[in-house]
């Protein structure tokens, strides 16, 4: 059993270093690190061409910045392992619990895994209102098309057998990677599962980019590839 990492960064100077050492400490079996740097402009590219050379196994470099669903597009189509394992690159998840978030899939009992922050006895930093109670209404508004009953639509933690997830051919360039992907699998009638996760939250003031925009983007796309599942 083969393990692919993909891990998209971008201007993550501050933190690459740290989760390519913890992911390649903590890989529970054989795997492979796949890093998508989408254009970088604080440094992290050249980081990962001089000093971090080695630390991965393929580096994918985007010419121009085109977003975490066109980054995880990227490695994507190069995994080679039996299950695929989303990683930010910001220190927000901990990779010491990999070994949980592929288990179903090794046991056969699932072909997609999702990463709960709210579900489990983990622990979570306690951050911004605003952005759960977000999280919670998009979760919903996707359960309500889907009929699946995620509690966390959104995470980053995403695990897939290899072949389900190279079957979809991603469309969304940003963001709208979780409900589009979501939406397929529900589509496909895989079998999903959710395990407990833990959550290091970043403030903005530590770099954190997703918005209200994101928000906006990710609500079309439930309602676009939903119904573009029902038409056909």
């Amino acid at each position: 059993m083969k393990l692919s990492v993909i891990i998209p960064c971008y201007n993550e100077r501050e933190t690459i270093a740290e989760i390519l050492g913890v992911v390649r400490r903590e890989m529970p079996v054989e795997g492979e690190i796949i890093v998508v740097d989408d254009f970088s402009t604080d440094g992290t590219r050249e980081l990962l061409q001089g000093e971090l050379n080695g630390a991965y196994d393929r580096l994918v470099e985007h010419p121009h910045n085109q977003g975490k669903g066109a980054a995880l597009r990227s490695g994507i189509a190069l995994a080679e392992g039996d299950i695929v394992l989303i990683q930010d690159a910001d220190l927000e998840y901990d990779p010491r619990e990999y070994t949980k978030l592929i288990k179903p899939i090794i046991d056969n009992k699932a072909d997609a895994v999702y990463g709960s922050r709210f579900i489990g006895s983990e622990p979570h930093r306690v951050l911004y209102f605003w952005h759960r109670m977000g999280n919670g209404l998009l979760t919903l508004a996707s359960n309500m098309f889907t009929n699946l009953n995620l509690t966390d639509m959104e995470t980053c933690y995403k695990v897939f057998r290899r072949e389900l997830i190279q079957s979809f051919t991603i469309e969304e360039d940003r963001f709208g990677f979780e409900p589009e992907i979501t939406a397929k699998l529900a589509a496909s009638g895989c079998r999903i599962f959710e395990v407990g996760i833990s959550y290091y939250g970043r403030t903005y003031e530590d770099g954190k980019k997703i918005g209200w925009r994101d928000g906006f983007r990710a609500l079309y796309c439930i309602v676009k590839y939903n119904l573009r599942r029902r038409a056909r």
